[in-house]
């Protein structure tokens, strides 16, 4: 049976990385409601050079997460967490310090080298408990929700006051307490967990871009980042059209993004009781694509824009939301490490190709093109992602063996996949554990005992 509650472990693991991640990613985010206004002052300022800073992290993000991953396998995780942390804060450095949107666009860069997300989810699996791992998850994924509404509201306010390179400066700061809270109140890990649970290899990695839904979800985390970076490459500039001045941007950002949350929560409970993922999945797809196209119509109306806030972002937190746990339950036994690294890879690529792309369209068709065009890439998505499945409630376990051969390893794995509740079961000879996908009610006890009595026969 699973353990109801965490461990004090656990949950010092939860909140603490939580705390590394949320710091991280509300330095990344502050910057996206403002630089379009803000940075107006900056030699070579343009809508492209705008689209590029803010997209740049993507690039280095993408290109470094899953090689970091790799190297904390190596050499462990918080060494790598601190270091990532420290070429963030010289990133922000970088760009506090620049005059250029060139200068700022390489600090966005450097910041990105500091791709800590697949060591930090690692870390969050070497310390945890298999049946728990989950929650702790789930925290880490609230309070990078959280951080991102915070950022939106803090963002413009403390522009207001500091300026532009007043924020990267306090992004530095923020790094810096993230690489205190690692180093003194961050567990070390004592455990390794599984690979399958926290690393990739090249193998699990060709075999994941041969599964069609783990690619259709691939693709959808991809598109997801792109809509976002380029939505704040031009809502800026028309919120200010519209006469809101950039100090009060959160008048509209703060309660839209609240009220999302309310409408986004029942779609989120509704799909998992009535086992009906895809399709609030598909809606939530259309609801973004009508969203742009009222951004596309609300050419100086704050409020117009505002209802094109609340509806983008409930869909987009349900999307958020779900698309990790949807990887989760599609990923094949024992691969969970592999998809989650292609997954993170995606999301920042999106990120970076949103930025270059909504930059150079916002040029030459101005916002209103540029929402139209966003709209009809929500039409593609939707299409690509009708051939999903409909995950059903499956969870996945993690369970010690002993074996001496590749033989008994699958005579026990034939075993185990012969138990009701169990939709897939691999036992790795090198790592000594069976990684089993099954049904939300199935006891893992059947399992545990299955091995206990082969292991004394």
């Amino acid at each position: 049976m699973d353990n109801v509650a965490l461990s004090k472990l656990e949950q010092k693991t939860a909140v603490s990385l939580a705390l590394v991640f949320g710091l991280r990613m509300l330095g990344l985010f502050m910057i996206m409601p403002v630089f379009a206004i803000y940075g107006r002052d900056l030699i070579g300022y343009s809508p492209l050079w705008v689209g590029i800073v803010i997209g740049a992290y993507g690039l280095t993000q993408a290109i470094l997460q899953i090689p970091m991953g790799q190297l904390s396998d190596r050499i462990g995780r918080k060494p790598v967490i601190i270091a990532g942390l420290g070429l963030f804060c010289v990133g922000s450095i970088v760009a506090g310090m620049a005059d250029s949107v060139y200068g700022v666009a390489f600090g966005r860069i450097i910041q990105g080298t500091g791709a800590v997300a697949s060591a930090i989810l690692a870390l969050a699996a070497d310390i945890t408990r298999e049946q728990q791992r989950p929650k702790v998850m789930a925290v880490i994924g609230m309070c990078i929700g959280l951080s991102f509404a915070f950022s939106l509201v803090a963002g413009p306010v403390l522009a207001q006051w500091i300026g532009l390179k007043g924020i990267f400066f306090v992004t530095a700061a923020l790094a810096i307490v993230g690489m205190l809270v690692v180093h003194y109140i961050v567990p070390n890990s004592t455990t390794k967990a599984p690979a399958g649970d926290a690393s990739t290899n090249s193998k699990k990695l060709r075999a994941m871009l041969r599964n069609p839904q783990l690619l259709r979800l691939d693709v959808g985390i991809f598109l997801l980042h792109l809509t976002l970076t380029a939505v704040f490459v031009s809502l800026p500039f028309e919120l200010e059209a519209a006469g809101l001045v950039g100090e009060h941007h959160w008048w509209v950002y703060f309660p839209a993004l609240l009220l999302s949350f309310v409408l986004m929560v029942p779609m989120l409970i509704i799909a998992a009781k009535k086992k009906m993922n895809k399709q609030f999945f598909l809606f939530s797809i259309a609801l973004m694509g009508l969203a742009l196209c009222v951004m596309g119509f609300a050419s100086g109306s704050v409020w117009l824009f505002a209802l094109a806030i609340v509806l983008y972002f409930t869909a987009f937190n349900f999307l958020e939301a779900s698309l990790p746990a949807m990887i989760s339950m599609s990923a094949p036994a024992g691969a969970k490490g592999s998809a989650m690294g292609i997954y993170s890879t995606s999301q920042f690529a999106g990120a970076f190709c949103g930025g270059i792309i909504a930059g150079s369209l916002y040029s030459q068709l101005g916002a209103q093109g540029l929402f139209f065009i966003i709209a009809a890439v929500m039409i593609v998505w939707f299409v690509i992602s009708l051939g999903l499945e409909n995950v059903g409630q499956v969870k996945a376990h993690t369970i010690a063996v002993t074996i001496a051969n590749q033989r008994e390893a699958e005579l026990i794995a034939e075993k185990l996949i012969s138990l009701s509740g169990i939709n897939e079961a691999v036992v790795v000879l090198e790592e000594q554990v069976a990684y089993l996908k099954a049904t939300k009610d199935f006891e893992i006890d059947q399992a545990l005992n299955l091995v206990r009595e082969q292991h004394r026969s």
